[in-house]
């Protein structure tokens, strides 16, 4: 059995590569060669926390795997991640485990590359400004993938830590060759804005709809709970509103949630999940368009394709 830490991960993948695995997933998924019960989640209110299973199996290329990942808000005070994740790999033939390793990186590079994707088909084609809420590991491979689909040519960076947008900003500088700016407030982040980006652990929206262009893309990664949301009742209402998965989507995700229960939409707002973009069943982003959303809960699909990316790259 290979035991792998982050280290190990964050060595082996690219994000183009780990973009173009999830979204052959979502095309496997569209396609029913995937099994993928429900995410089992166990609430820990005594200490703000919560822990989840997520198992799914891909036929088309032969991947099992199960992640387990806590997410504890209040980590931060604590000088710990506020997500951790694990994922063991077992052998559909056998079912032995081949491989136990720590999905915390990996758990961001798949969310950041499901951003990708849907960027691909939603994003404006000329694209050269990103806005990002959260200035954590999330935020960086959220803003990683932008960059790895639309030619980006500045970042502002939103974070209620001054500190930690002005380290975002010199890091992401580095790493991408692209102009990172700290903004001063998220209004500011927005102004010029053609994708913005939410990472956030907040349960209130960070964005207005009156600080977004007329043309932009929006994605929202970061609210987990249905009485949490990172997007005011406007810019959902406004868009076409394309989710990474029906079932979790109407489980988890407080911004399609609350906009439904105060009546501002109905569940037909939601105009496709991401799979139907990919298989080309519905079209993306058209001229017409003006705010597109993207909103994730997180499917267990991207961890076992990406799991079996890494193991692939290992045997070589």
């Amino acid at each position: 059995m290979l035991i792998l830490s982050d280290g190990d991960v964050e060595k082996l993948l690219e994000m183009g590569e780990v973009i173009d695995t999830v979204e052959e997933a979502f095309r496997e998924y569209a396609e029913g060669n995937v099994v993928m019960p429900a995410r089992s989640t166990i609430m820990v209110p005594k200490y703000n926390g919560s822990i989840s299973f997520m198992p799914s199996y891909l036929a088309g290329v032969d991947a099992q795997a199960t992640k387990i990942i806590s997410i504890y808000p209040d980590n931060r005070e604590k000088g710990l991640p506020t997500t951790a994740a694990w994922i063991v790999v077992n052998d559909p033939e056998t079912g032995m485990i081949e491989a136990f390793m720590d999905a915390t990186y990996l758990t961001a590079m798949r969310t950041g590359a499901v951003t990708g994707v849907a960027a691909r088909y939603l994003a404006p084609e000329v694209s050269k400004v990103v806005a990002v809420f959260g200035a954590g590991v999330q935020g960086r491979t959220q803003t990683w993938a932008a960059c790895t689909v639309r030619d980006v040519e500045r970042v502002y960076v939103y974070d209620l830590y001054k500190e930690a947008r002005e380290r975002f900003a010199e890091e992401m500088t580095e790493k991408l060759g692209v102009e990172v700016v700290p903004a001063a407030s998220g209004e500011e982040a927005c102004i010029d804005a053609d994708i913005v980006l939410t990472a956030t652990t907040s349960p209130k929206p960070v964005i207005r709809r009156a600080w977004l262009k007329e043309r932009v893309h929006v994605s929202a990664i970061g609210a987990f709970y249905p009485d949490w949301r990172e997007l005011d009742t406007a810019t959902v209402a406004e868009s076409k509103l394309v989710i990474d998965d029906y079932e979790g989507i109407m489980l988890e995700a407080g911004d399609v949630l609350i906009p439904i229960s105060e009546g501002a939409i109905t569940e037909d707002h939601i105009y496709a999940e991401l799979k139907e973009l990919v298989s080309g069943q519905k079209e993306g982003r058209t001229a017409e368009d003006g705010v597109t959303v993207f909103k994730s809960v997180g499917i267990a699909i991207q961890d076992s394709s990406v799991a079996n990316l890494m193991l692939r790259k290992l045997r070589g």
